[in-house]
């Protein structure tokens, strides 16, 4: 079945006076910044969640949705099982694209660009920072790869805990690690009524950003 084309159309929360230009910040970390702490402070579920989207070597591409853990001017970083699926995509074709789908403020961020994993070191402070049994989880899942049962996902987790129960340090799993999404582009959708949506996009252009608005 077809979604209507007919459906109304809103201005969202944050959509009736619309993006403009001269509005924005000058780089685009600075201005996803300002929306992400609109998306926090309007009470937005997981704020932070992205859609990752990779290719293979054969631009199959494959999209999940991931939690971001760090941006600045350098790029967006997330953590995964660099054997899983995208950990392996990410290896053969080190780019990629993350959408930020803020719905209920009629706002996307879609950022795209080369990817290169964090230093060991970044990865160890972040690692030991999350919730025991989150790091037990790591080592526990063989991501992307076949599991027989449930039983046998909850069997190796339950051994892993006695390995290291709570209170022992866990040692970073050797197939873990982070990944920065370092931004060629990062565009700033605002939805607008009649469709009319703003679309503008940063664009690297020799030592800065390049200001471009889109056809929406």
């Amino acid at each position: 079945m077809e979604a209507s084309d007919h459906a109304p159309d809103h201005d969202g929360p944050a959509g009736a006076v619309g993006l403009d230009e001269h509005s924005l910040a000058a780089d685009p970390v600075t201005q996803f910044s300002r929306w992400l702490a609109d998306a926090t402070a309007a009470g937005l579920p997981e704020p932070t969640a992205m859609v990752l989207a990779t290719a293979s070597p054969e631009a199959v591409p494959r999209a999940r949705t991931v939690l971001l853990k760090g941006y600045d001017a350098g790029g967006f970083t997330f953590y995964t099982n660099k054997t899983s699926r995208k950990g392996r995509e990410l290896t053969a074709n080190p780019r990629a694209c993350l959408l930020f789908p803020w719905h209920a403020m009629h706002r996307q961020v879609i950022v795209e660009g080369s990817v290169a994993e964090v230093t060991a070191a970044q990865t160890e402070r972040y690692f030991h920072s999350r919730p025991h049994g989150s790091q037990l989880g790591a080592w526990a899942s063989r991501q992307s790869t076949v599991l027989p049962s449930r039983a046998e996902l909850d069997d190796r987790y339950a051994s892993l805990s006695r390995r290291w129960p709570e209170g022992t340090e866990v040692p970073l799993p050797p197939f873990w690690g982070g990944y920065v999404v370092i931004p060629q582009q990062v565009e700033f959708w605002q939805g607008r009524v009649n469709r009319l949506h703003d679309r503008l996009r940063y664009r690297r252009g020799g030592d800065g950003w390049v200001v471009e608005r889109l056809s929406p």
